[in-house]
């Protein structure tokens, strides 16, 4: 197993950030990770995610969504064709620290018998793209 996190403070209301981060439609203008999502943020809703990491990889996945709960979790599951060799579980978690600012946590945990052999270059290059996005999400809830 490997978790990556990552943290920001946002300046903005929960119910905001909440609403860009389930506008899956609005994605390809503001986030530089994740660049596309086609489906709706709705538990057992099949997602198709098109990523371009910080490094220039691109990559498109289709995983579920397994939880929703309104302005404070979403959480979607990936995994490869064969059971048990790569799986990624994506939570994104919102915490209120005032009216006015809002807790982004942003992970990924990863399972599967893969992740021993390239967790390594997960590190760099998923945490990079994790932080671009993470300041991306900022930016756009703070305007």
């Amino acid at each position: 197993m490997k978790e990556i996190s990552t943290e920001i403070t946002i300046n903005a209301e929960m119910h905001k950030v909440w609403q860009i981060l389930t506008e899956f439609g609005e994605y390809n203008k503001w986030n530089p990770f994740v660049r596309k999502i086609e489906g709706t943020a709705k538990v057992g809703s099949r997602l198709k995610i098109h990523l371009h990491t910080s490094k220039g990889k691109t990559r498109t996945y289709r995983p579920y969504i397994t939880k929703v709960e309104p302005h404070k979790e979403l959480r979607w599951y990936g995994k490869s064709i064969l059971p048990g060799i790569f799986n990624g579980e994506r939570i994104f978690t919102l915490e209120s620290i005032s009216k006015e600012q809002t807790k982004f946590i942003h992970k990924e945990i990863f399972t599967g018998i893969l992740v021993d052999l390239i967790g390594n270059r997960l590190d760099k290059d998923m945490l990079d793209s994790f932080t671009e996005m993470n300041e991306a999400l900022k930016k756009r809830a703070e305007t």
